[in-house]
């Protein structure tokens, strides 16, 4: 690598928690971290993350499929509240057909402890899961995701003059390149988008 000048690119960890005790009983671990799944909508995973740019700081909640990691649904807001967190999920039970009931799994933050966040998935019958408190690791597979776009997309610029506005387009732009164009071996040099294609899956 060095005879090349090839350098490799380390991911920064400044972690934004949003636990703020247990405000509501907690569902047990159903995901247990198993994030196989051989069908979409089986499993989602969920979780906040943070970049902090000139302008301010600006707040990003996915929700990822386990089936092949395409990104359902997202919301991005400079304010990490209960709509910003409701509106994902929203989108997300909107994509589902009729007997689809994932179980969606997230972190013990504050946000899927609420009233909203609670109803939303009793209307639509989905099953909770929580990772363990201060665990990580339970939810691996959403960091991953999250350190893949932070390397790929975040950290490489400094983003000095770009306006919240520029910088939230540019991040929506990034995800929707992820699910139809970024290819994963995973999935066979596919995008998660052509994966599900190639499968006769609607995407």
């Amino acid at each position: 690598m060095a005879e090349e000048g090839l350098v490799v690119r380390s991911t920064r960890r400044n972690r934004f928690n949003t636990y703020r005790g247990e405000l509501s009983p907690a569902p047990g671990n159903i995901i247990a971290r198993d994030f196989r799944s051989s069908a979409p909508n089986e499993k989602w995973l969920t979780d906040l993350t943070e970049f902090a740019i000139p302008p301010g700081k600006v707040y990003l909640s996915p929700m990822i499929d386990c089936f092949d990691g395409l990104v359902v649904s997202w919301s991005i807001s400079p304010t990490p509240n209960g709509d910003l967190v409701n509106a994902m999920l929203d989108e997300a039970i909107s994509t589902l057909a009729s007997g689809e009931t994932p179980t969606v799994h997230s972190d013990r933050g504050c946000h899927y402890r609420w009233p909203g966040w609670l109803q939303r998935l009793e209307r639509a019958n989905l099953t909770r899961s929580m990772s363990r408190k201060g665990c990580s690791p339970d939810n691996a597979a959403c960091e991953a995701f999250f350190g893949r776009l932070k390397t790929e997309f975040f950290y490489p610029r400094q983003w000095a003059g770009v306006t919240m506005e520029q910088f939230v387009a540019e991040l929506d732009e990034y995800i929707r390149w992820y699910n139809e164009t970024r290819i994963k071996m995973s999935l066979g040099g596919r995008s998660p988008v052509e994966y599900r294609q190639s499968l006769g899956i609607a995407a």
